[in-house]
């Protein structure tokens, strides 16, 4: 069996949206032949963690987990994370602006000068046949550039994300962005392979006038079929039939959406008496308590509820519970290659989508493939009115029935993999050839 060595600041138990990609990897590859060593930060190194998230690792996998390293580990162990990830994420903000000015490419590349020092220390113990590293950060890029440099392994390159500092926050001066540029280019043009989770980030990426990539495929995020309901040990919930539950699911920090959907409750409060009867909003996952506080003085306590970070099969348990899932992404063209990776676990759940997303991009067909509604950005009263018109129907006619989406059966994580380990194969093969 072949052995991948791969370099990804998230793995359990931390938790969140960059996850679950390098997590399936783990899980799907060593049926496929290769096992998998993971070089990753430590248990306690991000606000958020999912402990249930650790029975899903395969025994069989190698964990070097290298804790500390980054701005954010080191506030972390100064003040302390918060309970269920509830907190302020913008007291991280001043954060991440100070990194853009001294640390290049981001706050993690302390951690990823460490990471890369133990990964290749396992590299000359032996076994090793391919490296592979997933962003974000993009240190870890970097940190997987001198490990393959040093023991002349295949690179695979997984950007979850684009570049993050060049493509979705602006660098503070020109010499800023010209040394993130090239840090990039040298990613994408000495990996030996290039993922992509978004086919919009693989075109522009073949669209770029610098250099491009040896290889370059487009791998989805795709989704696990649902689990069996494990934190209580029992079956799903049932639905509520008494009330229109309308549920989010995913990071709540520093995201003005959740400004628009408060605004966007009030007011249908506002034009329909009796919606505060029927109408939850759930919203699960780490939020700023900025949003709670704004939640609360305009009087929609028992209408909108912080459910805070839950473990991920409950999660995905209230996914399919809902009478209406709610997606939205930062507005603006240089979020057009991003696809929410909960987007497909949402169209695994088969229940109705009604997304913020602005038009012609790759997650908003998704979306419509799967009949679902796009309303614009940044629009309290169009999520106010769609809102509106949901819970009309849904008076006059009950529950939804679940959407058959035959078609998600080719993003299962299992097939993606094994798209994956078809390519590593070929590296190694092209290596020995």
């Amino acid at each position: 069996m072949r052995r991948a060595l791969v370099i990804a600041y998230f793995y359990p138990p931390l938790a969140g949206g960059g996850v679950h990609r390098v997590l399936s990897f783990t899980r799907h590859l060593p049926p496929l032949g290769w096992a998998c060593t993971v070089v990753c930060a430590g248990e306690r190194d991000y606000w958020v963690s999912d402990p249930s998230l650790v029975h899903a690792v395969p025994p069989e996998t190698e964990v070097i987990r290298v804790g500390g390293g980054s701005a954010l580990s080191a506030w972390l162990r100064f003040r302390g994370a918060g309970p269920a990830g509830r907190r302020s994420g913008r007291v991280f903000a001043p954060l991440r602006a100070l990194a853009d000015w001294w640390l290049l490419p981001d706050s993690y590349a302390g951690w990823a000068r460490r990471a890369a020092a133990a990964a290749l220390a396992r590299v000359a113990r032996g076994g090793i046949d391919l490296v592979l590293s997933t962003s974000p950060p993009d240190s870890v890029h970097l940190a997987a550039r001198e490990v393959a440099k040093g023991s002349r392994l295949p690179w695979v390159a997984d950007f979850r994300d684009p570049w993050v500092t060049l493509h979705w926050r602006r660098p503070p001066t020109p010499w800023h962005a010209a040394r993130q540029a090239a840090m990039e280019t040298r990613v994408l043009t000495e990996a030996s392979l290039v993922l992509t989770a978004s086919r919009t980030h693989a075109e522009s990426i073949t669209a770029r006038p610098g250099g491009r990539p040896r290889k370059l495929l487009h791998l989805p995020n795709g989704f696990e079929p649902a689990p069996a309901f494990t934190p209580s040990g029992g079956t799903p919930p049932a639905a509520d039939r008494e009330h229109y539950h309308v549920v989010y699911t995913g990071t709540l920090s520093l995201a003005d959406e959740v400004g628009t959907l408060l605004d966007a409750v009030s007011r249908l409060l506002e034009r329909d008496d009796g919606a505060r009867d029927v109408l939850r909003v759930d919203l699960v996952g780490p939020y700023d308590e900025d949003w709670l506080a704004r939640s609360l003085a305009r009087g929609l306590d028992g209408v909108v509820t912080f459910h805070g970070a839950r473990p991920h099969a409950e999660t995905r348990a209230g996914q399919r519970a809902a009478d209406l899932l709610l997606l939205w992404r930062p507005p603006g063209e240089r979020f057009r290659t991003m696809v929410p990776g909960k987007l497909y676990e949402y169209l695994a759940s088969g229940r109705p989508i009604l997304a913020m997303l602005c038009a012609d991009d790759e997650a908003a067909a998704l979306v419509e493939r799967a009949r679902g509604e796009r309303i614009p950005q940044a629009s309290a009263d169009a999520l106010a009115a769609a809102l509106g018109r949901r819970i009309a129907r849904w008076r006059a006619t009950g529950r939804a029935a679940d959407e058959p989406r035959d078609w998600l059966s080719g993003h299962t994580r299992a097939r993606i993999a094994a798209d994956l380990a078809r390519a590593m194969d070929g590296l190694v093969e092209e290596g020995h050839a």
